[in-house]
């Protein structure tokens, strides 16, 4: 049996073995797993080899305060990024064996060009995949809205791009109006990529409601790592998949992002966003006004022509009129001949009617003034011959009691008549009363 090892000499073995079989150093192509920076100014990795997610490799890994200054600063020169977790890399490794901390490697320098063409090689492979399952064009499809008046915006509330953006759409010149609604999204970090799928599933769910005409996706712009997020598959699904066309407004000037390319359009800045949505307002209005202008055209030209025909209209109504009038008055006038004819006629026929009526109305006049006039002669007898005073003059008398004729009163002794003559008015009173025996 071999003679047994503390646990600390076979750890100095091991170191030893290391030191005399390999070399300083080695160029390591690894996935950075966690990646942390120390007060010290050290940094401290994990470094991974992946196959479909799985690890296969890790091994932890630091730089060392002094190298890693220099590291970070030319990484961040050439790639625009900071080192991070998730980025594959290139990095030239010391493996070193501790008695107390294991097995490790001392990072000596990094690569950036490697990752640049990774990161290009990632890239590639989204793009290549999108075209694959037809999302690349697919939002594309969508047919603008002529004036998209209600946008769903997708951005961070404290983002300079999204305070541009509505400063833009709220004081354009024409004063148009747009109703928008926000949706908060992180727009940069490791969160960013979740947060901007899920801001469109909650434009989607209210998409019944709120019936939107356009989504848009803006934000300022930024270091290009802070852009990493909208080269994301899944964030270019979403985007591709979505039910509106999607307008993007990253804010970069220097790169196209795949969000950019599976978008329905793509603007340069947020300020661009609100001056394209503020154009198709434009553009409706200059359509609408030439539209009008070819109405009025075409009314002056109807006008035009309708004022020709009633012209022409006027002037055949004023000839037909004229004739008609012609023709009246000549019909008017052998009216007017026959009328007067026919009148004198008639005159004649009524004035020997008159003559003859007058005639007969005289004979007949005069036959009834005869008459009443022997009527009225007999009456005036009858009245003389009835009148009292006839009676009077022949010596006869009129006798009352009290305004009453005799005859219609019963006579007593002792009561008082009135006897009336022709001249004179008698009283006296009745001493004694007989019978008349005639």
């Amino acid at each position: 049996m071999q003679s047994p090892l503390s646990l600390l000499e076979l750890n100095q073995l091991i170191q030893q073995s290391l030191d005399a079989n390999l070399a300083p150093s080695y160029w390591v192509i690894a996935e950075i797993g966690e990646f942390r920076d120390s007060p010290r100014g050290h940094a401290y990795l994990e470094l991974v080899e992946k196959s479909n997610k799985n690890i296969l490799a890790k091994i932890r890994a630091n730089i060392w305060s002094y190298t890693y200054r220099g590291i970070a600063s030319r990484f961040n020169t050439i790639t625009g990024q900071n080192l991070k977790a998730g980025m594959k890399i290139l990095a030239q490794v010391g493996v070193q064996f501790h008695e107390v901390y294991g097995l490790s490697v001392n990072i000596k320098d990094i690569d950036p060009n490697f990752t640049l063409g990774e990161k290009a090689r990632k890239r590639q492979e989204t793009i290549d995949l999108l075209n694959k399952e037809g999302l690349m064009d697919l939002n594309k499809q969508f047919l603008l809205s002529k004036v998209p008046q209600k946008v769903a915006v997708i951005s961070s509330v404290n983002a300079a791009g999204y305070g541009d953006f509505i400063n833009q759409v709220a004081h354009n010149r024409s004063q148009y109006k747009v109703h928008y609604k926000l949706y908060q999204a992180t727009m940069q970090g490791d969160q960013a990529v979740d947060s901007l799928i899920l801001a469109i599933k909650q434009v989607e769910a209210d998409l019944i409601k709120e019936k939107f005409d356009l989504m848009v996706i803006i934000r300022g712009g930024g270091a290009q790592l802070d852009l990493d997020c909208f080269d994301d598959y899944e964030l270019a699904k979403s985007i591709a998949c979505t039910s509106l066309p999607v307008v993007t407004g990253i804010g970069h000037e220097r790169d196209e992002s795949i969000a950019d390319m599976v978008a329905h359009t793509k603007m340069k800045t947020p300020t661009a966003v609100a001056e394209f949505i503020l154009s198709g307002f434009r553009n409706f209005e200059d359509l609408l006004e030439t539209h009008f202008k070819q109405i009025e055209r075409h009314a002056a030209y109807q006008l035009q022509k309708e004022d020709r025909k009633i012209s022409n209209l006027e002037h055949l109504l004023k000839s037909i009129s004229q004739n008609q009038i012609q023709r009246s008055k000549d019909q008017t006038q052998v009216l007017r001949q026959r009328i007067i004819s026919q009148a004198q006629h008639i005159l004649k026929l009524k004035s020997s009617e008159l003559l003859h009526m007058e005639s007969a109305m005289k004979k007949s006049v005069s036959n009834i003034l005869s008459n009443e006039n022997f009527k009225l002669n007999r009456l005036d007898k009858d009245l003389q011959r009835l009148d009292p005073n006839t009676f009077l003059k022949r010596g006869y008398t009129r006798t009352e009691i009290m305004g009453t004729p005799i005859n219609n009163v019963g006579i007593k002794s002792g009561d008082e008549l009135t006897t009336y003559t022709l001249s004179e008015k008698i009283k006296s009173t009745v001493n004694s009363i007989e019978e008349n025996e005639q």
